[in-house]
């Protein structure tokens, strides 16, 4: 049985990205649901590498912090100069002395590539046994790109940087991706003969494939099945682009599935995600982070949620929502607000302008408008009406209301936390609750209503509430007298 081969992966992610003019470092810029050195890492999993190295430079700290994040295995190597790609593997390497086998190295920046694609490069260069494998691709427009040289007999015969390149290389429209596979030993040694004899005056690790093309090694070139995926980015126009076509495949993926999504054009899905069957995504979506959306769930229109789970069968229109969960057959919305920790169970309602956290809302139970719901629990199949307020802070710290199942909230009701309304109990209309009221209880703080008759015409003289209760009056007093006429 033949013995697997060992791999290591080699990210460069050292460079400033200066025609991003920003302070975050160009890999670390996001692009629905991962940064671009995410996307990159991401591509490159399937791999099972035994080593993941990824160069750093410019905002070394900044992109430190987000590999022990997403990626704790990988190794950061600090490029303190960027002297070229080539320097960037050397010191790469410098670090795991101790790999053989295959070294494969991936440009930061190219976040539509594909797993499959990097698997199908590093198979081809394995089983022809390479010493060097560029990833190469035919583009419409190759401005910008290094080209890739073939001789008379299709071979590659160079790499030459767009900059380096003749008039007539520059015509020609396959390009070097930046991806590459490399048998180490050899690599390390071709490495350690480049030159910055080039326009830029540093070590390109495409002039490896020349060295090695020289000594007599064989090299070749493995095509990506589809250009788009190769592409990078260098500003923020560009990234907006990778962003339109990346939302684009997401969302035929989804289609394909079985997933029905009304306006392709305006949602937005991020790749970590999960949409199951059935499940219906209208216009101006946008679905991000760790978010799942249920078997025949309906979301949208205008709807964004973070990290939240939508039961089957649910419904969340014209809202939004982070950290929550929508139980099965729950509906949300429109213009509800679910923050972080709300739970709705099976069935339950949360409605027009309705502002959620931290709480559990019970199976079947409603929240249906004008209210806030803070630090509380609402059971099974109670009624919260509209414009009720759970008052859960004191200006120190917060406290928790529990309603019990069944209870019946009156409209314009303030619940001051820490407070119980027992099962069945009921709350009167316009009450301000601070005690508990026991199961199947009435809780009411009202005042007596009273009218003081004249306070207007006293008090508001000469206003337009004036003027109109002058004429009801008037208009009473000849109803009065036509009344007892008739007598």
């Amino acid at each position: 049985m033949s013995q697997p081969h060992l791999r290591t992966v080699v990210v460069l992610a050292a460079g400033e990205g200066k025609r991003m003019k920003s302070a975050l470092p160009k890999v670390l810029h996001p692009l629905l649901g991962r940064t671009l050195l995410g996307h990159v890492l991401a591509a490159a999993a399937p791999l099972a590498a035994d080593r993941t190295v990824v160069v750093v430079g410019h905002g070394a700290d900044q992109v430190r912090g987000h590999l022990a994040e997403v990626a704790p295995e990988a190794t950061p190597v600090l490029q303190e100069r960027q002297l070229g790609t080539g320097h960037a593997v050397r010191i790469a390497l410098d670090a795991v002395p101790e790999v053989t086998g295959t070294v494969v190295v991936i440009n930061g920046d190219v976040p539509l590539l594909r797993p499959e694609t990097v698997a199908a490069l590093v198979e081809a260069h394995e089983g022809a046994g390479a010493a060097a494998t560029v990833l190469a691709a035919e583009v419409p427009d190759p401005t910008g790109l290094g080209r890739i040289v073939r001789d008379a007999d299709g071979r590659l015969a160079q790499i030459v940087e767009e900059r380096d390149a003749t008039p007539e290389q520059r015509a020609l429209r396959e390009i070097n991706a930046g991806i590459y596979a490399f048998d180490v030993a050899r690599l390390r040694d071709a490495l350690g003969k480049l030159s910055t004899d080039n326009d830029q005056g540093e070590e390109y690790l495409t002039d490896v494939f020349g060295l090695l093309r020289d000594a007599g090694e064989p090299v070749a070139v493995h095509c990506a099945p589809d250009h788009v995926e190769t592409l990078g980015c260098n500003d923020r126009v560009e990234l907006a682009g990778l962003r339109r076509l990346l939302r684009d495949r997401v969302n035929e993926g989804w289609m394909r599935t079985g997933v029905s999504i009304l306006d392709p054009h305006t949602t937005w899905i991020d790749v970590t995600v999960r949409v199951e069957r059935d499940a219906v995504i209208d216009q101006n979506t946008q679905l991000q982070g760790a978010t799942v959306v249920g078997a025949g769930a309906i979301v949208g229109p205008d709807t964004t949620l973070i990290d939240t789970t939508v039961g089957e069968g649910a419904s969340v229109v014209r809202s939004h929502a982070t950290g929550a969960e929508v139980g099965p057959r729950a509906t949300v919305g429109p213009f509800a607000y679910l923050r972080p920790a709300a739970k709705l169970a099976e069935k339950a309602k949360v409605g027009t302008f309705v502002e959620v956290k931290n709480s559990e809302v019970g199976p079947g139970a409603k929240v249906p408008h004008l209210s806030y719901v803070g630090d509380a629990t609402i059971g099974a199949r109670a009624n919260i009406g509209a414009a009720t307020i759970f008052v859960n802070y004191d200006g120190v710290k917060k406290s928790r209301t529990v309603v019990g199942e069944a209870a019946f909230v009156g409209c314009d009701t303030s619940l001051i936390a820490p407070v119980e309304v027992g099962a069945g109990a009921y709350i009167a209309a316009g009450s301000a609750i601070s005690q508990d009221v026991p199961p199947g209880a009435l809780g009411v703080t009202r005042a007596p209503q009273r009218a003081i008759e004249g306070w207007v015409a006293r008090k508001r003289a000469g206003t337009v509430s004036a003027e109109a209760a002058e004429r009801a009056r008037e208009g009473a007093s000849g109803e009065a007298g036509a009344a007892s006429e008739g007598d």
